[in-house]
C-alpha cells in the first residue's frame, strides 16, 4: 500500500489547502501526514508550517498543484454557469407548466431581481466589450 500513495496530501480548504507530506516508511507502518504548509488559491500564497523550511521539491509540487486547482476551479465555475442557464429554463418551464399561484407567489419577486441584477450586470459588461473592441479596431 505505502507504494501507491502519492508523497503529498492536498486537504482542501475554501481559499486552498493544507499541504501534508505523507509518510508511510515508518516503524509502525502507519501513514502519517506531516502539515508542511497552508496556501491560498485566491492570492498565490504559500506559508510554511511552523518552523518547516520548504524544499524545491515542496515548492514544485505545491505549484504544480495551484496550477492544477486553479484550473479545475475555472473549469466548475464556468459548468456552474452553463448549470444556471439550463436551470433558468427549466424554471421557465416549471412556471408556465406545473407551479401554483401560491408557488409563484413564493418566488416570482427575488426571481425577478435576481434576472433583473444579472441583465443589468450583463448588459453593462457586453457594452464594454463593444466598445473595447471598437477602441481597438480604431
Amino acid at each position: 500500500m505505502a507504494g501507491d500513495l502519492p508523497d503529498y496530501y492536498f486537504r482542501i480548504r475554501d481559499n486552498g489547502a493544507v499541504v501534508f507530506k505523507v509518510d508511510a516508511e515508518n516503524r509502525q507502518r502507519r501513514i502519517e501526514l506531516q502539515e508542511i504548509a497552508v496556501i491560498n488559491i485566491r492570492n498565490g500564497s504559500v506559508k510554511p508550517h511552523g518552523d518547516t523550511e520548504l524544499t524545491e521539491a515542496d515548492r514544485s509540487t505545491i505549484a504544480q498543484w495551484m496550477a492544477e486547482r486553479s484550473a479545475t476551479l475555472a473549469t466548475r465555475e464556468i459548468d456552474d454557469i452553463h448549470r444556471a442557464v439550463d436551470h433558468m429554463n427549466l424554471t421557465a418551464q416549471w412556471a408556465q407548466s406545473r407551479a401554483t399561484d401560491a408557488e409563484l407567489d413564493q418566488v416570482t419577486d427575488a426571481l425577478l431581481l435576481a434576472m433583473h441584477d444579472l441583465r443589468s450586470v450583463l448588459v453593462k459588461r457586453k457594452a464594454d466589450r463593444i466598445a473595447k473592441s471598437s477602441k481597438a479596431a480604431e
